[in-house]
């Protein structure tokens, strides 16, 4: 590594403490003083605890990692930021790999386009088309879920949480009763950084409980989508889990890692991302009456409302990088194998980019946020996030008259995904 701005120690700590991402608005100063002085930043590794890795901030420089995915690789390194010991427990589960799950998110071409042109077509709106009614049903049970609890209600509780989790098992075929088994094993699998979102106990396990429980929580996944393979192979049906089950690459069928990486992938993170995405924009209307009014009043300002909540709430927060050659960057060197953090909260709070980047603003024109990253890797089911949240809140507005706080909203400590993971509302029904 080539000289380079090093970040002190006390913002270096901040940017890899899930305690940090609870803290919004301290958050926010952290990375506008990060941005100011070196929009790439060098952190300093500490042995038998973390990597050392450059931290980017800037919208640009970003936008810059994320379209060049020949200089940027998301291997051989983690993909997501991971102390030592746990990469070191991955490489122990998977015989050597730094990533626990093998998924889209893992390759790099060609294999990635490979794989992801599987399910690519499936997930354009021309198809989600064919499943809109089946969420718009969903969507109105959960509004009539909420305003049958008021007229106070937890909205992550009722709606923003269930909601997304429901709409990906219904497309990945797993029956309803079955939905919170599968919420419990991704909580295993992928740990979680809060005491109050991680029901598995994990805070009070050793770290060979963990690696346990982990394993099995694998292995019960594997298990489950099994069977589901086993069905869609027998019965296809017009569900992405048929897409998957059937597959071929390069001739040949997936083969288990890969295919239950794809399952896994499409059941985690197609919920906890658009989650997050909803609370927060119900937090910014019922924070804005005006706001809410205007959009209840006019409808063809929700797509608006979707976007800016989206950028936002910036739901998958960083994701890492490994550099495949020697590269200038914002200003510095990165040499080839440096590891890098595109940190996506920084980039869509870049005021360079966005103007009053911390306010939300329905009518933001043009709001090219990075919350969905760029380039190649860019978010597989973004058109189904955004369908989702559109028709959610179309049943809300027609509903209900108004909303206001009724608590204090809390957000998760996690590095990775963030979000709400509380919004206590008064909700006035219609």
């Amino acid at each position: 590594m080539a000289s380079a701005p090093v970040l002190d120690a006390e913002l270096a700590r901040a940017v890899i403490d899930p305690a940090s991402y609870a803290e919004w608005d301290s958050l926010l100063d952290r990375f506008d003083a990060i941005r100011a002085e070196s929009p790439v930043a060098w952190i300093e590794g500490q042995e038998g605890f973390h990597r050392p890795f450059w931290l980017v901030t800037s919208y640009d420089a970003v936008m810059q990692v994320s379209k060049d995915n020949q200089t940027f690789l998301n291997n051989p390194q983690t993909v997501v930021f991971s102390l030592d010991e746990g990469i070191e427990f991955a490489k122990a589960m998977t015989g050597g790999s730094e990533h626990m799950v093998a998924s889209l998110v893992t390759f790099d071409a060609p294999i990635h386009m490979k794989y992801r042109k599987l399910t690519q077509e499936w997930f354009m709106p021309k198809n989600l088309r064919t499943v809109e009614a089946e969420i718009r049903s969903l969507a109105k049970r959960t509004v009539d879920r909420l305003i049958a609890a008021g007229p106070e209600a937890d909205f992550v509780k009722l709606v923003s949480a269930p909601y997304p989790l429901h709409v990906v098992m219904q497309i990945l075929g797993v029956p309803e009763e079955d939905e919170p088994r599968m919420l419990m094993l991704t909580q295993q699998m992928f740990g979680g950084q809060d005491d109050d979102l991680n029901q598995s106990g994990m805070a009070n396990m050793t770290p060979e409980q963990i690696t346990q429980l982990v394993a099995g929580a694998v292995k019960d996944f594997e298990a489950y989508f099994a069977g589901i393979t086993a069905q869609k192979r027998a019965k296809p049906t017009s569900d992405v889990a048929s897409v998957i089950a059937n597959a071929t690459v390069d001739g040949a069928p997936l083969n288990d890692r890969d295919m239950m990486g794809y399952y896994i992938i499409l059941a985690a993170a197609g919920h906890d991302t658009t989650s997050a995405s909803t609370a927060g924009a119900m937090m910014a209307l019922a924070h804005d009456p005006e706001q809410f009014a205007r959009v209840k009043a006019d409808r063809s300002l929700l797509p608006g409302i979707v976007e800016e909540a989206i950028r936002w709430t910036s739901p998958v927060q960083h994701f890492m990088r490994t550099a495949a050659e020697d590269v200038e960057l914002g200003g510095q060197t990165i040499c080839k194998g440096d590891w890098l953090m595109i940190n996506y909260v920084a980039a869509n709070h870049d005021p360079a980019q966005f103007p009053e980047p911390r306010r939300f603003d329905a009518g933001r024109s043009p709001n090219r946020h990075l919350a969905f990253g760029a380039g190649a890797h860019q978010c597989l089911g973004l058109h189904l996030a955004r369908l989702e949240m559109r028709i959610l809140f179309e049943e809300l507005l027609d509903r209900i008259e108004s909303v206001e706080p009724a608590g204090e909203a809390k957000r998760a400590k996690s590095t990775f995904v963030g979000g709400l993971k509380a919004l206590p509302l008064r909700i006035a029904a219609t």
